[in-house]
């Protein structure tokens, strides 16, 4: 990673992939990843680590249940909220009008998680791509 500030406006502007995270950074053995984000993201859930969500732009919406036969929790986040799915929680983000979302995981953790519904083409099943910014 490099040595040189990141300015999130610049790197926000560097893609238009939607639920195709980038790397900012990493933090010991965490990636801090930016994401731009519009409509449903898949059911899943990380086993084995929490997810932390920070809204930067945007409205973010994350439904939570503890598995596919219990309620559904909503969790509605506005711009300069934040969020942590904990570990082992069903979750999808979805997003009508878009966001622009910053999160904190372990290095390596896929998007859709572990365990997660089938994936659609559009979903980038990614553990975060390198940010292209000069």
């Amino acid at each position: 990673m490099s040595e040189q500030p990141v300015n999130l406006r610049t790197a926000l502007a560097s893609f238009d992939q939607l639920w195709s995270p980038r790397v900012l950074t990493r933090v010991d053995d965490h990636d801090v990843r930016v994401a731009k984000v519009r409509g449903e993201h898949v059911w899943h859930a990380h086993d084995d680590t929490d997810e932390f969500f920070l809204v930067l732009d945007g409205r973010l919406r994350i439904r939570t249940r503890h598995d596919a036969d219990t309620p559904e929790r909503v969790v509605d986040l506005e711009r300069g909220e934040l969020f942590v799915v904990p570990r082992g929680t069903e979750h999808r983000p979805e997003s009508a009008e878009g966001a622009s979302i910053l999160m904190f995981e372990r290095t390596g953790t896929l998007s859709v998680g572990d365990r997660h519904e089938d994936v659609p083409d559009h979903v980038d099943t990614t553990t975060g791509h390198p940010l292209d910014t000069p």
